[in-house]
């Protein structure tokens, strides 16, 4: 095999991972459109059932959740498309090759707060005891005095793990997302074309 043949074959599972991560943010801009339409229906809701003096008591908690999601959900997206907040003031006066040395240590701090975020899930989430006690919440509870399993929301009286579900799924993306963005940097990868997509302002994400 050919040293350039070798080359593509090594750099697969690199395109796999900035592949999964342009499906991810496909994905991400659909779930950003129906959690904002869902958010905008919430509050309008809101507004006709307490003017008709017949006001919904749970509409205010599922706005709150909707508006959590959609944060979760748009910050990861801002991360893939590099339009989080960033400090340019060292960095616009820096030469090349520092600029980019400098973007690469910023990718690898948001990995790795990605990984100490779904580290901490595992922890506080703990699959395997939840499944060890047969996904009996109290149980769970009574032996760990952990009882993410066993609380419930206010009004709508959801399991509250249900709701919580976003900080690993935004872990998740986060990981896929920034690991996608460093090979980007170290230029294992081109940068993703998203032309026909129409993704490259935070406009256009929803």
């Amino acid at each position: 095999m050919s040293h350039t043949n070798g080359l593509a074959a090594g750099g697969r599972p690199l395109r796999a991972v900035t592949a999964a991560s342009e499906a991810l943010l496909v994905a991400e801009r659909f779930a950003i459109g129906a959690l904002m339409a869902l958010l905008t229906g919430l509050i309008l809701l809101n507004v006709v059932t307490r003017y008709s003096h017949v006001p919904l008591y749970w509409i205010d908690e599922s706005a709150i959740f909707t508006t959590v999601w959609l944060t979760f959900i748009g910050a990861s997206a801002m991360s893939r498309l590099r339009l989080d907040f960033s400090m340019t003031l060292l960095t616009e006066r820096l030469p090349a090759g520092a600029v980019k040395a400098m973007r690469v240590l910023s990718t690898l701090c948001i990995l790795g707060f990605g990984l100490a975020l779904a580290a901490m899930c595992w922890l506080w989430m703990d699959p395997v005891g939840i499944a060890s006690a047969g996904f009996d919440g109290r149980e769970y509870g009574g032996a760990t005095f952990n009882f993410l399993y066993t609380e419930r929301t206010q009004t709508l009286n959801w399991p509250s793990w249900v709701v919580y579900l976003v900080m690993p799924l935004f872990a998740f993306t986060l990981i896929v997302h920034s690991a996608a963005n460093l090979i980007e940097d170290l230029g294992l990868a081109p940068p993703a074309d998203r032309s026909s997509i129409g993704l490259h302002t935070a406009e256009e994400v929803a």
